[in-house]
């Protein structure tokens, strides 16, 4: 080899240290504490942020990436497509939800008021009615949504509470039953029609309570 760092071969092809390695492409690195549950926790808080200021249509998985700070791949690894990634979302919001069969569990005596008083209770906390009023608007603008919001409402709490219910048809019971809580929600939170967005939470229990207890009790 020559001083100047050619090869024996005098084809000019730089040997020496200061030669620049090509910059490899291919996926970007972590950040730090990207990987593991921690990882997987901050895209779960950063979907559920996008999609209740975003919407499901202008939420996409490099937006959920960027606002968790993690590469668009780690998404695809953790939750897949942007349809499991609401689905996951969805099933942290309803988490308070999801334990209606517990407070069915509790006997058919009074049953009607229980769930009245604790679906009320879900929504009149500030925390969740902001992430079930997300949820709920992106159902109702984008089919997707609706379908993934169906079949967790289907399968972890309607059909839960069905095989509670000790009586004919349970499931078209319960689905009543959530049909006349939903209604109640949609106009009081999201419409805001008056007087029911104002009206006080235990005159709304004192009044639907009744009717929730023909549905889950009466043969």
């Amino acid at each position: 080899m020559t001083a100047s760092g050619t090869d024996a071969s005098g084809n000019g092809a730089r040997t020496d240290a200061s030669a620049a390695a090509p910059r490899r492409r291919g996926r970007p690195a972590r950040t730090e504490g990207a990987a593991g549950p921690g990882g997987r926790e901050r895209i779960l808080t950063a979907a559920r942020t996008e999609f209740a200021e975003r919407g499901y249509d202008k939420t996409s998985i490099r937006s959920i990436a960027k606002a968790a700070q993690v590469d668009p791949a780690l998404v695809h690894h953790y939750f897949g497509t942007k349809e499991q990634v609401f689905g996951a979302a969805i099933e942290v919001t309803f988490e308070p939800a999801l334990h209606l069969p517990d407070v069915l569990a509790q006997g058919p005596e009074g049953i009607g008021e229980r769930f009245a008083r604790y679906f009320i209770g879900v929504w009149e906390n500030p925390a969740t009615r902001v992430r079930l009023l997300a949820v709920i608007r992106s159902a109702v603008t984008h089919e997707t949504a609706a379908k993934v919001l169906r079949g967790i409402v289907l399968r972890r709490m309607l059909e839960r509470v069905a095989a509670e219910l000790a009586v004919p048809e349970p499931r078209l019971r319960a689905e009543l039953a959530a049909a006349q809580l939903v209604g109640i929600a949609m106009l009081r939170y999201v419409v805001q029609v008056e007087p029911l967005a104002s009206a006080d939470p235990e005159d709304i229990v004192r009044m639907v309570a009744p009717t929730l207890q023909r549905y889950l009790t009466e043969g």
